[in-house]
């Protein structure tokens, strides 16, 4: 009813093609692995390509609400002050879930008051799993990074004590602290939640984009370094010492190919994307395939591969895996071109944001499976869909 009471056109604008092809295309897939006769066709021993159609149909609904979620936000997100709220409902997301979280954790011997999960020495928050929580947080703080930076002043302050007293009194009294108290919050939920992982990706990623961000922003903050610097310093170092970062430094140190049997899932994993390289398994089969090519009992049961790039391989074979893959690519790439091109300072700080989430995500997904959680990828989606949104949205809105 919105759309033609506002007179606005139905579809997405083109630019959202980049993410919407890939994935329609991925959909169709999955539709097309649970067409009967195709498996016997080819010479499976099933009637259809997927091993476990259930799981497939399972994956395939999951994939349409996801592309039906992106073609919203392309949408609905057509101007800079939508742009700037769904930046900041993206923020209050990871702020909530980081106050639960640690309220959790800090809470010793208290079971969570919904479903009543025993307590865990690593925040979880409302998610099962602590790699979860920290892949979502260190997505929404990423995000929460690129606002504030957006929000930067490019002049000079005054020299003089009246105006320093003036500026500081404007930053006391604007939304930048109340977002930096969040990213504070959020980074000691992340390093509550003591995963190794999720904290290196993040802060590597921060890292990478951060020095790509002084020699190329546009029109760089005067203060852009010394918030950056703020993080490391302030936050992973002083803030993390409080809320125990030397027991993720501990993790890290004690982890060995000895000790972790991921490595062998990956590995039992190989045959099954050399067995299906053009088709998959099918989606979502994992769970009930690779039992088939397990060699030996693990330390517990994987029914993930705790590896994005491997799972998407042997479930949906090669060809979609490359698709979703330089989808994924492209947007980083137009978020670094955004920082290099653009001047205004919204659509720079959210491409930071996104360009920081999606190397995180890179990272991350080479040893859990975090795209494997509805909320997480819907969080991605929304992410990639920004990039793109922030390159695009001016010469657009026009026509809008």
């Amino acid at each position: 009813m919105y759309t033609f009471t506002s007179k606005q056109r139905f579809l997405a604008p083109r630019y959202s093609l980049a993410v919407l092809v890939p994935l329609t295309i991925t959909t169709l897939w999955l539709a097309f692995q649970m067409i009967p006769g195709l498996g016997t066709f080819l010479g499976r021993s099933l009637p259809t390509l997927s091993f476990d159609p259930s799981l497939t149909h399972i994956m395939l609904l999951k994939t349409i609400a996801l592309t039906q979620f992106s073609w919203l936000v392309f949408y609905y997100v057509n101007t800079k002050a939508m742009l700037y709220k769904f930046a900041i409902a993206i923020l209050i997301s990871g702020f909530f879930q980081a106050l639960y979280a640690s309220w959790l954790n800090l809470n010793v011997g208290m079971a969570t008051p919904i479903f009543y999960i025993p307590y865990s020495k690593e925040a979880v928050g409302s998610f099962i799993y602590k790699n979860q929580l920290a892949n979502y947080l260190a997505l929404c703080l990423s995000i929460g990074i690129g606002v504030l930076i957006s929000q930067l002043s490019l002049k000079e302050g005054g020299h003089q004590v009246r105006h320093k007293i003036r500026d500081f009194s404007m930053v006391l009294l604007s939304p930048k602290m109340l977002i930096r108290i969040s990213l504070i919050i959020m980074i000691i939920a992340l390093i509550l939640t003591r995963s190794r992982m999720g904290n290196s990706a993040f802060f590597l990623a921060l890292a990478a984009v951060s020095i790509f961000s002084y020699f190329f922003y546009n029109r760089k903050p005067k203060n852009l370094r010394l918030l950056i610097l703020s993080f490391f310093i302030l936050d992973f170092i002083l803030v993390g010492a409080i809320f125990g970062v030397e027991k993720v430094k501990q993790r890290l140190l004690e982890t060995s190919l000895a000790s972790e049997t991921r490595d062998e899932v990956i590995r039992d994993s190989i045959p099954m994307i050399l067995d299906y390289p053009v088709f998959g398994t099918g989606g979502g089969s994992f769970y009930s395939s690779f039992s088939q090519y397990q060699a030996q009992p693990y330390s517990g049961f994987y029914d993930h591969a705790h590896n994005d790039y491997i799972q998407f391989s042997a479930e949906l074979g090669l060809p979609i895996t490359f698709l979703l893959g330089a989808m994924v690519l492209y947007c980083l790439f137009v978020a670094l071109k955004t920082l290099v091109k653009r001047k205004t300072a919204l659509y720079q700080g959210v491409s930071f944001g996104c360009a920081a989430a999606i190397i995180h995500m890179l990272l991350h997904s080479t040893v859990d499976f975090s795209l494997q959680s509805p909320a997480i990828a819907l969080l991605f989606i929304s992410i990639l869909s920004l990039t793109l949104i922030a390159s695009n949205l001016k010469k657009e809105s026009n026509r809008v």
